[in-house]
């Protein structure tokens, strides 16, 4: 399966999901240490695009930006990222993916973009697990299966 494929296999799962959290739901949280909904969400749909704007640009600045903004939805949020993840991981070269970025400050160790890839893929599946458990706590039994297949 090619990336931008095995990309969206899991994203429109998680667009899914998203798509049940209404506006009233933002804050909600599982338990009084977990993130709110609107953390959760924001943070796997910024974090995908910041693992492969790491790879593209060979160095680990992209995980320094914030991304903010309050005007959007969270399935407008969901959109904006899918579409720029989407691009961006279309763009990658083989030198790119092959290159050895210096994670040391965030991971410990260097890392290659074939690995930051992987990462990402991982970071939003282990992330969309937790987001099952909020909307089901939110009420929604109607789930989608955890992989798209389409």
């Amino acid at each position: 399966m090619n990336p931008v494929n095995h990309f969206l296999s899991h994203r429109t799962v998680t667009n899914a999901l998203v798509e049940k959290i209404e506006k009233s739901n933002y804050e909600f949280k599982p338990t009084e240490t977990s993130m709110s909904a609107q953390k959760l969400v924001t943070h796997i749909y910024t974090s995908y695009y910041k693992f492969i704007k790491t790879v593209k640009e060979g160095n680990g600045s992209p995980f320094l930006e914030k991304f903010e903004d309050a005007e959007l939805s969270l399935s407008q949020l969901g959109e904006e990222f899918t579409e720029k993840t989407k691009e961006l991981l279309a763009s990658l070269t083989k030198e790119e993916l092959e290159r050895e970025i210096d994670m040391s400050k965030i991971f410990g160790m260097n890392v290659t973009g074939h690995q930051m890839v992987q990462m990402a893929i991982e970071h939003e599946i282990h992330h969309k697990g937790n987001l099952f458990v909020y909307v089901r706590e939110m009420g929604h039994t109607d789930l989608p299966l955890y992989i798209n297949l389409r």
